[in-house]
């Protein structure tokens, strides 16, 4: 008799989760650090960066699939960044804080269009 050993985790090649990956970004169309241009300071993305991939992590959203570290050069400077897709992006502005005016902007524009539809 011989044991056969199961095993229910399934690895992927390389190659195909570099594939996927690249799949992946093609949907970010956005950056972190445009952020920057509408007015928010580096710690105030970087605060609500955390707090959207921890509400993508709760709602069981593949963080993955929405959030991708990067590179990126800024004034000669080389910085972390992130690079999202529309929904990362939505919720990094919905967790932003609210004396930057782009933050208040779509948190109102977000409510009136969900309003809209439900009314």
């Amino acid at each position: 008799m011989e044991l056969l050993i199961y095993n229910s985790t399934y690895v992927e090649d390389e190659p195909l989760e570099n594939f996927k990956n690249f799949q992946y970004a093609l949907n970010m169309k956005h950056l972190a650090s445009d952020l920057l241009e509408k007015g928010l300071r580096p710690e105030q993305i970087s605060e609500a960066f955390t707090t959207a991939i921890a509400v993508a992590n709760a709602s069981g959203i593949p963080v993955k699939k929405h959030f991708m570290p990067v590179y990126s050069a800024i004034n000669k400077e080389i910085i972390h960044d992130c690079k999202l897709s529309h929904l990362a992006y939505g919720l990094v502005l919905m967790n932003a804080d609210l004396s930057a005016a782009v933050v208040r902007e779509f948190q109102i524009g977000v409510l009136t269009n969900y309003l809209n539809e439900v009314f």
